[in-house]
């Protein structure tokens, strides 16, 4: 059973193949600034990897020039699309909706309905979805949504200290998001360790960033709440913030509520903070050479996921692994360092040449450390994919 698995941003498509038999990764490519005039694309089979650019409209046409790709006489690996036993897609928020499920108009329509909640997410997806399941019919898609790992978190976990009515009938209340690599984290340390009772804090760092708290292969608690904006700073969106702010702010500056959402939504974050971008890589630079923003914007940052680090020691009464992942988590020894400084009375010392040089999986903790300590690259892909699998086999 050969599965594509589609991760749609608002202005990129990566992908996955993977022949399901052996959970091999057949293919990998991806598709950035779709949109634009001209848009970067490349793709891997077999070792090789091919570059290229192309004008990409929309995500739709993307999982088209995707399937083109596939499907290649020449550099392809498919003879014909109909080899995909199904599309599956690392969802965001199905809203009313939720878990695993084919896509119907059912399922979109419960995604529209929380568009406010996830406006860079679901619009993308549910147009890819939408015009999919028009022009490919025979393909199943099926919606794997990052919120399903969430639902063990217990009740004090999950409802903000609102009118109850606002969480029962309305949905204002703790969803949580990255639920497919915070289950890979999972499912992974369990492997590496040996064990299937772990405590575990799941530190999945990129430009989109959250912690988990996990026992025993379930949620317990996660930084994201009711929407993919809260948490910690994202790159370009705000993280926790006080809504009584916003009167003042729609005050001062004469913008409407829409507007000065908007400007959490993609104007805030690190980007908001540093002015020199939402890249960790361009902040830590700046940073180095002097910029005042972009340290208050690493520091923000860092004590962020430290606030968060902290509460989950005491949610899990002290765990066993934490575990750093995404593209920050694995590829920023120096913001790993930062922190876990000064943790060692909490039993979590880092073995600083490890750190420093680790690639892949690795554990970068002294044997001294109560606490073991792993980076360990996350593969949400071949999450859905499972998950797909399953769907179909009922």
């Amino acid at each position: 059973m050969k599965i594509l698995v589609a991760n749609i941003g608002s202005t990129s498509f990566k992908y996955r193949l993977f022949d399901m038999a052996d959970e091999s990764q057949l293919v990998r490519g991806g598709i950035e600034r779709i949109g634009s005039a001209e848009s970067p694309c490349f793709v891997e089979i077999g070792g090789r990897r091919r570059e290229h650019s192309l004008h990409v409209a929309d995500q739709a046409e993307a999982v088209r020039q995707c399937l083109a790709q596939l499907t290649d006489p020449d550099s392809g690996c498919l003879n014909e699309a109909s080899e995909i036993s199904a599309i599956g897609f690392k969802a965001v928020h199905g809203g009313r909706t939720g878990g695993v499920q084919r896509v119907t108009p059912e399922v979109l329509d419960a995604m529209e309905e929380v568009i406010p909640v996830a406006p860079a997410h679901n619009p993308p997806y549910i147009a890819a979805m939408r015009q999919l399941s028009e022009q490919l019919p025979e393909i199943p898609l099926v919606a794997a949504f990052e919120t399903d790992f969430h639902r063990t978190i217990p009740e004090r976990n999950r409802y903000y200290a609102v009118p109850l009515q606002w969480a029962e009938e309305w949905l204002v209340r703790r969803h949580g998001f990255h639920g497919a690599s915070h289950r890979y984290i999972a499912t992974r340390t369990a492997e590496l360790l040996g064990r299937d009772d772990l405590r575990i804090i799941s530190c999945h760092l990129g430009g989109s960033s959250s912690l988990c708290a996990i026992r025993a292969g379930e949620s317990a608690a996660t930084s994201m709440g009711f929407s993919p904006q809260s948490g910690l700073p994202q790159n370009n969106r705000t993280g926790d913030f006080d809504p009584f702010a916003l009167p003042l702010v729609m005050r001062q500056t004469g913008k409407s509520l829409e507007e000065v959402l908007g400007v959490l939504a993609s104007e805030s974050g690190l980007l908001g903070l540093s002015g020199v971008g939402g890249d960790i890589r361009d902040i830590t630079e700046a940073a180095e050479a002097g910029n005042r923003r972009a340290q208050i914007a690493l520091d923000v940052y860092t004590g962020a996921v430290r606030h968060y680090l902290g509460a989950y020691l005491v949610e899990l009464g002290g765990p066993d692994v934490i575990v750093f992942t995404g593209g920050i988590g694995e590829n920023r020894p120096a913001l790993r360092a930062t922190i876990c400084e000064n943790l060692e009375t909490l039993g979590i010392v880092l073995d600083a040449e490890a750190n420093a040089s680790t690639s892949g999986e690795a554990k970068i903790s002294t044997a001294e450390s109560r606490t073991q300590v792993w980076v360990v690259p996350t593969n949400e892909e071949l999450i859905v994919a499972r998950q797909t699998v399953q769907l179909l086999e009922g």
